[in-house]
């Protein structure tokens, strides 16, 4: 092992203030694979770090990423001076919390202070246990930094899952970002400097905008199938009104207005919880004569056809199971020999059918969309027979008729 003598020294504080300043040096260790630069250095508050930078570059040239010459491992040492100057170096900041720490607390802050969706945590719950906390639990947050982090998110996949099994690039990417909002939690609560994830890159996502919706026929042959005269009504009207699943689920009688032909949505369900619906605001979606009377038909039962009961009750008149739901629906499918899309695409359907009728503020409305960027995946589903008339315009020539496409071809071949 070979050492470089010299050593680095930052030299003041903040404005030339007395601040006993970090010191270290860089060293090159040879190893059987190869040399590798190391960086050693003390932080004001005594604590020693050693952290390896990168193989060592030992031939001509500018060196590849990822390679370190003596030059550029004393550079790496000195922007760790400069942010010790600036105080924005991770490991002068002792926080005393682990990773699992800010998590647990990150996951208190979402349930309770900001009140998030049972189903939202869940999600977080899992996302954290399956890949977060096996890499980062027991570390000290002040030890976590952005190159371990990138490392980590470059290799990122499933803890439970065989080695070769691959995430969705949008999968890493929402894990990413949970990440970020646990070191922004942190941050707050802690006095971490900087936000290690702050500066990870996401992984590209290609959109294709394309969504698998049902024919008019098919709405129709699935209402046929249902089990039930309650199912038949609720898969026509997620493919009539766009409800959520959740929300659906949530409707009583109160909410269904067969006067004004419209329906309110006031709320949804899951995960055992009933929240706000998504947009977090209630709105009205137009009641179309078929669904008003599969929901008539349903209001004259024996049982739960009072303002507060449910239109789509469970057992008992409690909230419908979800899972049942699904299973009834995928049963319907298969009985209506349909393609296996997903209950969430009766909804893609009605967007993709109103598009073509109303204006894009009222698909907007009708849907429950935060941000029109959302509806506006289904503007491509409108109708636009006017489109090829204006492209030929304006590649027409004054007093010149087009030629046919067989003596284009036939000059060619000349």
């Amino acid at each position: 092992m070979s050492r470089d003598p010299r050593r680095l020294r930052a030299v003041s504080g903040p404005l030339g203030s007395p601040v006993k300043p970090p010191s270290g040096h860089v060293f090159r260790v040879e190893r059987t694979r190869g040399p590798v630069w190391y960086a050693k250095y003390r932080l004001p508050n005594g604590r020693q770090v050693q952290t390896k930078l990168g193989p060592a570059w030992t031939e001509r040239g500018r060196p590849p990423a990822g390679y370190f010459t003596k030059r550029r491992a004393e550079d790496w040492l000195r922007d760790v001076f400069d942010q010790a100057r600036r105080g924005t170096l991770p490991g002068m900041v002792v926080t005393g919390a682990t990773f699992a720490d800010a998590a647990a607390e990150f996951l208190r802050y979402a349930e309770h202070d900001r009140a998030l969706k049972p189903s939202t945590l869940r999600g977080y719950r899992s996302i954290i246990s399956a890949y977060l906390l096996p890499a980062f639990g027991p570390r000290r947050l002040e030890d976590i930094t952005p190159g371990e982090i990138e490392r980590w998110r470059t290799s990122l996949r499933s803890a439970a899952t065989p080695p070769r099994t691959r995430l969705a690039n949008n999968t890493k990417n929402r894990i990413v970002v949970l990440l970020h909002g646990i070191f922004v939690r942190a941050c707050k609560l802690y006095g971490l400097p900087v936000n290690p994830v702050a500066g990870i890159e996401r992984h590209p996502v290609r959109l294709t905008g394309d969504i698998e919706v049902f024919s008019p026929e098919e709405v129709w042959a699935l209402v046929r199938a249902a089990a039930s005269e309650q199912d038949a009504a609720i898969f026509l009207m997620a493919a009539f009104t766009g409800l959520r699943r959740g929300e659906l689920v949530a409707l009583r009688w109160r909410d269904v207005d067969f006067a004004g032909s419209a329906v309110r949505v006031r709320s949804s369900y899951s995960g055992g919880a009933l929240t706000a619906p998504k947009s977090g605001r209630v709105r009205s979606v137009p009641l179309a004569p078929d669904v008003a009377r599969a929901l008539d038909a349903l209001s004259r039962r024996e049982w739960f056809t009072g303002e507060d009961d449910l239109a789509f009750p469970g057992e008992l008149g409690s909230f419908l199971d979800g899972s049942a739901l699904r299973r009834r629906y995928a049963a319907a499918l298969r009985r209506a020999g349909l393609r296996q899309l997903r209950f969430h695409d009766l909804r893609h359907t009605f967007g993709t059918r109103m598009i073509a009728t109303a204006d894009i503020r009222r698909v907007q409305e009708w849907m429950g969309h935060a941000d029109i960027q959302t509806t506006m995946r289904y503007l491509h589903y409108a109708p636009r027979e006017d489109d090829a008339r204006l492209v030929a315009e304006a590649f027409s020539v004054e007093g010149q008729a087009p030629a046919p496409i067989e003596r284009a071809a036939e000059n060619l071949a000349q």
